[in-house]
């Protein structure tokens, strides 16, 4: 969004509550961090990367890569670092922020790029604070702990933990991996990308588009976005390729425990092809049974029995419906965000809201989550936003937002969107909000494009004053 401002020559100001730029990356430093989208499609269309080493990046890599596209564009010198946002209000025609500390400016437009996956889920259990040994939430690894010859208990068996399980298997002296909900496990690997290959997408742009193009269009088009969003032979290739990775585990009652109750795809799929040969190492143990607390020495299970531990890792996510929460958002006439999203998040094409004039939000919700990278979807709601600038920069207008007539319409196109998707009826998971609809995107990539390529004036409320 910065870019895009920065091109047209439009004032603005980035509000970072962290000392470094990054997000997700920037917290999340754990063993094993590797992000499950291929790393050419990670990344700008703007700022290519030919030199990824690996079919799928590092956190480590994907941090430097944000990082360099951060100089490239001389975005430090725009960013306000350690500061948080901590309430929004509009009054008298402007956005007025208040920041951690108390102070306050004023805004004529805003923009929320807080991410949905930043503030850690942490769970209730009873004795958690006792525990004698090191403790702490993925996103918050602490780097100090030793690993090595240790015993370590990992809560959670999403991606996080499927990752931190194969990582420390090998490494510490038993790792015990605490299993609420089974997962579905595709077992996509990483190969490492040939220096020739590499080499020929770095001397030639259009080799890198065509490679860029070909995996979009085979992964995210024919393969998983169908997958998800409708029946038909790809949702049952996806689920025939995890039944079979989960035909390798040899011990039946291992085999039964591991797996999932709903269809694949209706959680985010878990992508490792190490998982269930880990899993069935001698140092490695599933426990599926409810944990009922934790002492001093470990965990305790509903069986009475004791896991004694040295290290807890709580893979256990994140408030996947935060968005830009806990900040105070007020709108019009006083109403809250948290009013307006009682029954479950939503935005008019993900990027606005009714009654809350020249605010926009990216990767809001509905935004594409499987078949549509983050960084292109990103660039069209940018693109989107200045569409919607551009309206006040007519004479006289002073302040734009949807109309409710035009949200009321594509909220229920959504919902009608969700019928034949895997997160219809019957699912559930991080993806579906208070009101039973997901916040995914239920339809194509290309009708993703198209709802964002143009804005349609009629849908928006002009202010003239």
């Amino acid at each position: 969004m910065a870019i895009r401002l920065a091109r047209e020559a439009i004032p603005f100001t980035i509000f970072e509550k962290a000392e470094e730029i990054g997000g997700t990356w920037r917290e999340n430093t754990y063993p094993g961090l590797t992000c499950d989208v291929p790393a050419a499609l990670y990344t700008y269309s703007f700022e290519r990367n030919a030199h990824w080493p690996r079919f799928l990046a590092s956190g480590a890599e994907i941090q430097r890569y944000i990082e360099r596209v951060c100089e490239h564009h001389r975005l430090r010198e725009r960013i306000n670092f350690g500061t948080e946002v901590t309430e929004a209000r509009w009054l008298d025609g402007s956005w007025r922020l208040r920041f951690q500390g108390g102070d306050e400016r004023r805004f004529d437009v805003l923009v929320h790029a807080t991410g949905f996956l930043h503030r850690p889920r942490v769970p209730a259990i009873p004795g958690l604070e006792s525990f004698a040994g090191a403790a702490f939430h993925s996103s918050r690894w602490d780097h100090e702990v030793e690993l090595s010859g240790r015993r370590i208990g990992v809560i959670g068996t999403g991606s996080t933990g499927v990752q931190l399980v194969t990582a420390l298997a090998g490494t510490a002296a038993h790792v015990t991996i605490f299993q609420r909900t089974a997962q579905w496990v595709f077992p996509l690997g990483n190969p490492a990308i040939p220096k020739p290959m590499r080499s020929a997408l770095a001397r030639w742009p259009r080799l890198s588009r065509l490679w860029v193009g070909a995996l979009r269009r085979s992964i995210g088009d024919w393969f998983l976005g169908p997958a998800a969003t409708r029946p038909g032979p790809q949702r049952r290739l996806f689920g025939w390729i995890c039944s079979r990775y989960l035909a390798t585990v040899d011990d039946p009652d291992l085999r039964a425990r591991l797996t999932p109750a709903d269809q694949p795809l209706c959680k985010r799929p878990v992508m490792s092809n190490r998982f269930y040969e880990t899993v069935q190492r001698p140092d490695v143990e599933l426990v599926d049974t409810p944990i009922d607390e934790v002492r001093p020495e470990g965990v305790v299970t509903r069986d009475g029995r004791l896991h004694e531990l040295d290290v807890l890792a709580l893979a256990t996510g994140f408030d996947a419906h935060a968005y830009m929460r806990p900040m105070v958002v007020v709108g019009e006439g006083g109403v809250t965000l948290e009013e307006v999203w009682e029954s479950g998040p939503y935005a008019y094409r993900t990027v606005a809201l009714p009654g809350f004039p020249n605010m926009f939000t990216l990767m809001g919700p509905h935004s594409p989550l499987i078949n549509v990278s983050v960084h292109e979807s990103v660039e069209l709601q940018a693109d989107h936003i200045m569409q919607a600038l551009r309206l006040l920069e007519r004479p006289g207008v002073t302040a734009c937002a949807p109309t409710p007539e035009a949200t009321r319409r594509w909220s229920e196109d959504i919902r009608a969107g969700m019928a034949p998707t895997v997160w219809a009826e019957g699912c559930r998971s991080w993806y579906i909000g208070p009101d039973g609809v997901a916040v995914q995107w239920p339809f194509s990539r290309k009708r993703w494009t198209a709802t964002l390529r143009n804005l349609d004036v009629e849908d928006y409320e002009l202010r003239v004053g």
